[in-house]
Parts: C-alpha cells; sequence; structure tokens
C-alpha cells in the first residue's frame, strides 16, 4: 500500500509539472471510501489551475474520477479507493461517549474521526439534506433518527415527528418507536396539518417560556411535500425554521435539488447547516451546499458527504445501519419504554396539549 500511495503522489507532481503548476505532495490519508493526497502550492501557484487539472489527475491515477477541494493553503485531490469499506452506524456509537444532549451521529470525517452534530447549537438550529437518488440522504436521515433515539431513550428527552410524503418508504421503519409523538406520517395533505400542529405548539412555548422536551421533526422529499402542499407548508415550514430553535424544535429536510423556485428563499436561508451528497453538476453543487468549486458533482454516492457548517467544509463518510438494525433496536427501545401491558399512544400536541412526559 505504502509503496502505491508514493507512486501516486509522483504521479500527481508529474502532471501538475506538465502542465506548469510547481506544487508539492506533502501527506495523504487513507479512508473506508477514498484515497487523500494533501498538495501544497508554491506560493503564486493558482489553485484554479489544479482544479481545471482534475480529470487528467484522474487519468494519471488510473481513477475514474478525481475530486479536487482547497482547504485552507492546501489542496486536497481524493480519489476513490478500489475496496470501499462501508462505515457502520453501531461500532461507530461504541467508540463515542460523552455526547451532549440532541446529538446526532453523521458518519465518519476524512481524518477518520467520528462526525457529530448538536441540532440546538446557534449555528445548526435546522439542517438541510440534499443530493441525487442514491447519494444516501434518506440512510443520512435514518442514521441521524437512530443515533438520537438511541441517545434520548425517553420520550420526555426527545419527541420525534417522521414525515415521510411517498408513504412510508423511507420512515416506515421507524413505526412504533417510542419517541414518535404520532404515527409516521405518509402522505403530503397530512403533513400540513402536522407542520400547523408545530407551528402551534412554539407559538404555546414562546408564550409560557418552555423549550422541553425538544422536538426533532424528519421530512423526507422535502420539494415534493412543498409542491403538493403549496403555500400552506410553505407558510408553515418557513415560521419554524425561523422561530423553531428557541422553542426547542429543529427541522431536518432532504431535497434532491434545494432550489429557491421549488422551497421559497425564507426556506433556503434559514437553514443553517448543508449536508450534501453525489449532484449531477456543478451548479446543482452551488444551489445545494450555497458555496462555489466544493467539488460535490464528484462525490462517490452511498453515502459519501460535504458538511456545509460554521463557513467551513468537510467531507465525511455517512454511518449505515440496515433497515434489519433498525427494526430490532426499535424493538428493543420499545421493550424498555413501555410495560408490556401498556398499549402504545400517539399524541401530537396542539396548542392546549402539552407533549407526552
Amino acid at each position: 500500500m505504502r509503496e502505491m500511495l508514493e507512486y501516486q503522489a509522483d504521479r500527481i507532481e508529474a502532471v501538475l509539472a506538465q502542465h506548469r503548476v510547481p506544487a508539492r505532495v506533502t501527506g495523504g490519508r487513507v479512508t473506508p471510501r477514498w484515497i487523500r493526497f494533501q498538495v501544497m502550492p508554491a506560493i503564486g501557484a493558482r489553485i484554479s489551475r489544479i482544479k481545471s487539472l482534475a480529470e487528467e489527475l484522474a487519468a494519471a491515477l488510473d481513477a475514474p474520477t478525481c475530486r479536487v477541494a482547497r482547504q485552507g493553503a492546501a489542496v486536497m485531490v481524493e480519489i476513490p479507493r478500489d475496496d470501499p469499506k462501508p462505515v457502520r452506524l453501531l461500532p461507530l456509537l461504541r467508540t463515542v461517549t460523552d455526547v451532549p444532549p440532541m446529538t446526532a451521529i453523521l458518519g465518519m470525517d476524512e481524518d477518520g474521526v467520528p462526525l457529530l452534530i448538536r441540532l440546538p447549537s446557534p449555528d445548526v438550529a435546522h439542517i438541510l439534506v440534499a443530493g441525487t437518488t442514491g447519494s444516501g440522504k434518506t440512510a443520512l436521515l435514518r442514521t441521524m433518527i437512530i443515533s438520537l433515539a438511541l441517545r434520548h431513550p425517553r420520550r420526555g428527552h426527545l419527541a420525534l415527528v417522521l414525515i415521510d410524503p411517498k408513504g412510508g418508504r423511507a420512515f416506515g421503519c421507524f413505526q412504533g418507536l417510542p419517541q414518535l409523538v404520532r404515527p409516521v406520517v405518509r402522505s403530503a395533505e397530512e403533513a400540513v396539518g402536522v407542520l400547523e400542529d408545530l407551528v402551534r405548539l412554539m407559538e404555546r412555548r414562546d408564550r409560557l417560556g418552555e423549550n422541553r422536551p425538544a422536538v426533532a421533526a424528519f421530512i423526507d422529499e422535502l420539494a415534493d411535500l412543498m409542491m403538493v402542499g403549496g403555500r400552506a407548508a410553505e407558510h408553515h415550514l418557513t415560521r419554524l425554521v425561523q422561530r423553531g430553535r428557541e422553542a426547542g424544535i429543529h427541522i431536518v429536510a432532504a431535497t434532491q435539488k434545494p432550489t429557491s423556485a421549488v422551497l421559497g428563499s425564507l426556506v433556503t436561508a434559514n437553514f443553517p447547516v448543508r449536508l450534501v451528497g453525489k449532484v449531477a453538476s456543478a451548479q446543482d453543487a452551488r444551489i445545494a451546499s450555497g458555496w462555489s468549486g466544493t467539488g460535490a458533482e464528484r462525490l462517490q454516492g452511498r453515502g459519501d458527504f460535504i458538511a456545509v457548517a460554521e463557513g467551513r467544509l468537510f467531507r465525511f463518510q455517512a454511518a449505515y445501519v440496515s433497515l434489519e438494525e433498525i427494526g430490532e433496536l426499535v424493538d428493543g427501545l420499545r421493550r424498555q419504554a413501555l410495560p408490556a401491558s401498556a398499549p402504545a399512544r400517539y399524541l401530537l400536541p396542539r396548542v392546549e396539549e402539552p407533549l407526552p412526559a
């Protein structure tokens, strides 16, 4: 492996030298999904010139694709591994301790360190997940949901609302989870009413100064919901992302293409954190992340993501949990939370009704 990496580093330097870009490979790292080289350009070398050589670098490294992105003063050249390995959620969970409340696990970053995100943070509050079909959006949402549920096994600490406008294909596996405040929402029409109820809860909490338990609302296929739900869905969602954090309500939504034309400018402007998987073009990458030159169009799919937060960009591999594992975990949490003789009760609180403890 070391000899191969040294050979590839030499090839990178040779391509850059051939195109009169003075630079040296100064380090690198092998992750479960890709090989990453750190390239240090000479003073005066144009970063844009290196980015324009992505195809030439991929050919020289005999790789199907190559992603080039700046990180500080260095440039990262990344190619996919021939033998990619998944990042499994459950083993990753065992390595993480002392996690703050309302913190979800995303996966493993490019340095091999578990990547977490705390929803109540002022720099987070709400999250938008974007990417084409096959990028791993829904799988990432499932990972976040089950990691939150495992950290908060009692409903008094966490309330979950799962909106799945395409009939439950994404979130049906969570039916029966004790943290749910109502069954999984399976239609856009029903989702509009749920969003209205969340707005009422937010207003009630604003009046009374309450924000517990925290509510995390996960929405799959947000663009479909907005198109079917129309102005009512946009109105309710906009109010939630503008004021929900203070009331302990957080929105995590996924969509293929988060354009202002579909979602509305107020909605897109109030998601401070973007998790972007593979997209079709550089233009889609800019729309999804809010940045230019992220290289999201060169991601590998199947959980290969970038995170844009706090003015910084992180590459990470989303942790994966199978449907079978989710089913076992949901059964375990349900047995832990409810006596065998107690029936499950779902309640989405309206203005006059408190969240169940």
